[in-house]
């Protein structure tokens, strides 16, 4: 049996990101078999043990992730072409008064908070921004399986067999992509459930069978739904919501 990097292993055991992980071990807050490992680099076995002491626990309690129902006209991520990234509205005015959670806004819950996936500066919904790096590696990880699903107006003519290529049978980029649900909501709006989200993949899968994207609206991730959630507006995640 080969020894793996600590940091990897934690990271693929849904402890924490392999950045958060190095941060961990250079605190000592890492048990492997029970005892502190402290130096960076360290390489274990994969049977071993790994545990995280309060410090960590306590730290990883205190992130936050928000649900976002984003608007037209803002970017993911980082800021560009002048367009503002969607974490300026995660703000105090702009916190839905009917979340639920016990949770009190704090300017610290602004540090680190990122875009858990994207959503393209045309299109609405859904979107998660976490500090947690365990979350963002279930949603955007290698390896993550979670269900992504978006309700999309479309003008155009369909092609003959489009619906069953959008289902499966079409590429982009020169890859195959993953089998999809889509499905007619009514004459002019469908519905598309995907398991990966390549840039601008709904569009350019629409395109390719003969449609226009007119308007699209992302309204689930994993078991997570947009829900009454207004536009423009965030809320929570809380303690008893699973992706």
């Amino acid at each position: 049996m080969e020894k793996i990097r600590l940091s990897k292993l934690m990271s693929e055991q849904g402890l924490c990101s392999r950045r958060e992980a190095d941060d961990y071990i250079a605190k000592g807050w890492v048990l492997v078999d029970g005892q502190v490992i402290s130096e960076l680099g360290s390489k274990i076995f994969p049977n071993q043990k790994i545990t995280l002491n309060r410090a960590a626990q306590s730290r990883q309690q205190d992130r936050v992730t928000v649900l976002l129902n984003k608007p037209v006209g803002y970017v993911s991520g980082q800021a560009e072409d002048g367009h503002q990234p969607a974490v300026v509205l995660i703000k105090p005015n702009a916190h839905w008064t009917h979340d639920t959670s016990p949770q009190r806004f704090s300017p610290r819950h602004l540090k680190s908070l990122v875009p858990a996936g994207r959503l393209d500066i045309d299109s609405t919904g859904l979107l998660v921004l976490t500090q947690d790096g365990r979350i963002a590696k279930q949603l955007i990880g290698e390896n993550s399986q979670i269900e992504k699903e978006y309700l999309v107006r479309v003008s155009g003519k369909i092609a003959g067999d489009g619906l069953a290529l959008l289902n499966h049978g079409l590429s982009l980029d020169g890859k195959k992509l993953k089998p999809a649900r889509v499905s007619w909501q009514n004459e002019d709006q469908l519905r598309f459930i995907l398991r990966e989200g390549k840039k601008r993949q709904i569009r350019r899968m629409c395109e390719l069978v003969g449609l226009q994207v007119t308007g699209l609206k992302r309204v689930r991730i994993g078991r997570v739904k947009l829900g009454d959630l207004p536009q423009g507006q965030w809320r929570y995640l809380r303690a008893d919501e699973k992706f």
